[in-house]
């Protein structure tokens, strides 16, 4: 049982699936911090200084009521909110993330079969039998008669 187990794990797919899982996890951590930390500070301080981590909707007070100065404070006084701060910076990762894919992987992918395709479109595909023009049925090229309408062919 182990035997196999290690011939399972030792499938050229399985270890480059596991390799992917671990750089896409860590583009995935980049890709938050770029939102975070570089994209999303700018965004609110040309809105007015507003930090997209902090907006939220109060459902319910906590233990100490509002107004709470912030998601942490409300969190913590057991508030019940809908962070849609939150959300949006998860959107904007979401957006960032999918397009670095589709440029990076699915483009240069689709770009590649692509021209793969055009150089198997380019190359004729050759045969050995030609057409009667009496009967249309596909015959040897050397074939001075139709085996099938018996028609002289020339």
């Amino acid at each position: 049982m182990f035997k196999e187990f290690k011939i399972f794990i030792m499938r050229g797919n399985v270890v480059d699936l596991a390799v992917g899982i671990v750089i896409g996890a860590a583009f995935g951590a980049i890709v938050n911090s770029l939102v975070k930390d570089v994209l999303m500070p700018p965004i609110g301080l040309l809105l007015g200084n507003v930090d997209f981590g902090n907006l939220f909707i109060v459902l319910k007070e906590g233990a100490i009521s509002g107004p709470y100065e912030s998601l942490l404070v409300a969190q913590t006084a057991g508030a019940v909110t809908i962070n849609y701060g939150v959300f949006i910076n998860a959107l904007i990762n979401f957006l960032i993330l999918a397009m670095a894919i589709f440029f990076f992987v699915v483009r240069p992918l689709n770009q590649l079969a692509a021209r793969q395709k055009s150089k198997e479109a380019v190359i004729p595909a050759q045969t050995d039998k030609k057409d009667c023009p009496y009967c249309a049925t596909q015959i040897p090229l050397k074939a001075s008669k139709c085996p099938y309408c018996t028609s002289e062919l020339m």
